[in-house]
């Protein structure tokens, strides 16, 4: 099955994500007993959930004994970065430029946050001139 956007995944699944992630790989007990700290969810549940996002491409697993250990396939970074490329090609033609700007117009950020912006473009500039 093809993965879905980060995005496309719903509050649960998103949840178990976001979980595995933290933990770096985790069995359904183990998420489940990260997830109770905020809701009180059956161990079925949660299993459904990470079988779900096994078949979505999400998660993978290995056994041990008769225990299964869920991994993510991507890391949290490179599940973003997919999200991010989808927003940019639906709401900005794929135009960088036009989202920074709109960004830089739109946000209330603080000297050090501009600060952090223009350490960011240099060091991409310093990147790209090596290459």
């Amino acid at each position: 099955m093809v993965r879905k956007s980060l995005d496309d995944l719903g509050e649960l699944q998103r949840a178990v994500q976001e979980t595995i992630w933290e933990m770096g790989e985790g069995t359904v007990h183990q998420v489940r007993q990260r997830l109770a700290r905020k809701k009180s969810l059956a161990y079925t549940t949660v299993l459904s959930a990470m079988q779900k996002l096994e078949k979505a491409g999400w998660l993978k697993h290995r056994v041990e004994g008769r225990t299964y250990i869920y991994v993510p396939t991507q890391t949290r970074d490179q599940a973003g970065a997919g999200s991010l490329r989808r927003f940019l090609q639906s709401v900005f033609a794929g135009d960088a430029v036009a989202l920074f700007q709109h960004l830089i117009r739109e946000s209330k950020l603080s000297s050090d946050e501009l600060a952090e912006l223009k350490r960011a473009i240099e060091e991409k500039e310093k990147q790209e001139e090596k290459s």
